[in-house]
């Protein structure tokens, strides 16, 4: 019998309003005229062609990262191996952020 399919960030803790900054960033970086924030469900897949997926593709991802980091500070490699979980959901997304500002505030103390 097959193990089931992991879904990235289903047993991360929420963080409603990074959550909500997250998904306003993506309509407003990503130009997206027929979504709203509110349409984006936070464990929903960003990419592909899943059912409840946003169909963001490789160019959303670069677009994505470049607003992450202009807004938050937080830098993604393109050679990490993380990278497909990090950027798997809004959920994913807001865990990785407030993990890495976390850590860089461990840093600067």
């Amino acid at each position: 019998m097959d193990a089931p399919e992991r879904t990235p960030g289903r047993d991360l803790p929420a963080h409603p309003q990074l959550e909500q900054e997250i998904r306003a960033l993506i309509v407003e970086a990503l130009m997206l005229e027929d979504v709203t924030p509110d349409d984006i469900d936070p464990v929903a897949p960003l990419f592909g062609n899943a059912p409840g997926s946003l169909g963001l593709d490789s160019i959303d991802v670069l677009e994505l990262a470049m607003a992450l980091h202009k807004r938050y500070g937080v830098r993604t490699r393109s050679d990490d191996d993380r990278n497909r979980e990090v950027f798997y959901s809004v959920r994913t997304l807001a865990h990785f952020v407030a993990t890495e500002r976390k850590t860089d505030e461990k840093v600067q103390a």
